[in-house]
């Protein structure tokens, strides 16, 4: 299986670019006027003491930045030079002299000029194509073409439709580990199959939010869908694997939560390499061992219980099954409770045990 050609845009750099760029931010509004104009640009933001070793000649402007000013400028041949934040038009007209020897993949001169500066001097560097509705950004190594609107929308939107499959088998499959885990009868497959579920859908959110990047303002409808699809699902993921994993210091926490986002698509669906993610041996059958949870997912679902008291909660009683054995009492004895919170705390449990026990038909009826 060939790998999946890497997103530029998982670079924080280029991220904030494109945040710089996107549609409803001033730039833009200059940018989309000159591809309406069909006059072509080169454009860059860059700090006067990192872009001056590449200018020459042009005319100095220095006034405030302003969509209609660089479009007109943009009639002229050379480049227009923004301060970094775009607040600013430093000069007009200029000619970028980067270092010939910079390799370049470019054809075209103002392209490859382009290309050469962002890699010479720490600069964004934007083209827009006079003859093709075509603009790409130059940062450092990286070159970025925008894609057109309309094709990044009809993207968003698959991809909601994808993370929406998902989040419906993932709410499947965890409300079945939580059914489990109340009983007693959790298996590592019932968490494996959930993280595994977790982190697909985590992939497919971040997709999606990566061109929600690119979308501005265009995209605040699938913004509304992706805030609603994407509930919970870090915390659930985070939350599952410190439940299950072999080592429960922090530290090893966050490395197989780094470790996790780090695996090949291929090896995220083969459960027998999440086994040895979370400290298990490879040969160990998930369906036949059952595993005892420490608590952290179920006691975080109880309303208005702090990530400190469920900490303090895991730490003295060492498993769910003992915070479920426990009287309000006994529940009282753990720093923060107190006998008021500790009796919310056990109704809690008694009423996630009595809806998790009912049949499934009658649970999707409430």
């Amino acid at each position: 299986m060939s790998p999946s050609p890497v997103d530029p845009r998982r670079d924080t750099a280029l991220q904030r670019a494109l945040k710089d760029i996107a549609p409803g931010t001033p730039i833009r509004a200059a940018i989309d006027d000159i591809i309406r104009g069909r006059t072509g640009a080169l454009i860059v933001l860059a700090e006067k003491d990192d872009i001056d070793p590449v200018l020459s000649g042009g005319i100095r402007i220095d006034m405030e930045f302003s969509p209609k000013h660089v479009y007109e400028l943009a009639k002229m041949d050379g480049a227009i030079v923004l301060d970094r934040a775009a607040k600013r038009i430093k000069w007009a007209n200029v000619q970028l002299v980067p270092d010939a020897d910079i390799p370049s993949t470019e054809t075209g001169t103002r392209h490859r000029s382009a290309e050469r500066t962002a890699r010479q001097v720490k600069a964004l560097v934007v083209t827009v194509s006079a003859s093709r509705d075509v603009v790409t950004l130059y940062m450092g190594e990286t070159s970025y073409q925008l894609e057109p609107i309309r094709s990044l929308l009809i993207k968003a939107n698959q991809a909601l439709a994808t993370l929406e499959t998902y989040r419906m088998r993932l709410d499947q499959v965890s409300h079945r580990l939580l059914s489990r885990e109340l009983a007693g009868s959790a298996t590592l497959l019932d968490a494996l199959v959930v993280i595994q579920r977790a982190e697909m859908a985590k992939r497919m959110v971040a997709e999606i939010e990566r061109h929600q990047i690119e979308l501005g303002d265009e995209g605040r409808l699938t913004e509304m869908q992706l805030r609603e699809l994407s509930v919970g699902i870090k915390p659930d993921r985070s939350a599952v694997v410190r439940d299950y994993m072999i080592d429960t210091t922090s530290e090893m926490h966050r490395k197989v939560l780094d470790r996790l986002g780090r695996l090949s698509g291929e090896r995220l669906l083969r459960l027998e390499d999440l086994e040895v993610l979370l400290g298990y041996e490879r040969d160990v059958n998930p369906i036949d061992t059952v595993v005892e949870p420490r608590g952290y997912r179920v006691l975080s679902r109880i309303p208005g219980l702090s990530q400190v008291l469920v900490e303090r909660l895991v730490q003295h009683f060492g498993s769910i099954s003992h915070v479920l054995a426990a009287s309000p009492r006994e529940l009282s004895v753990v720093s923060g409770l107190g006998p008021v919170r500790s009796r919310e705390v056990y109704d809690s449990l008694r009423r996630m045990q009595e809806y998790f026990s009912l049949p499934q038909q009658s649970q999707s009826r409430q």
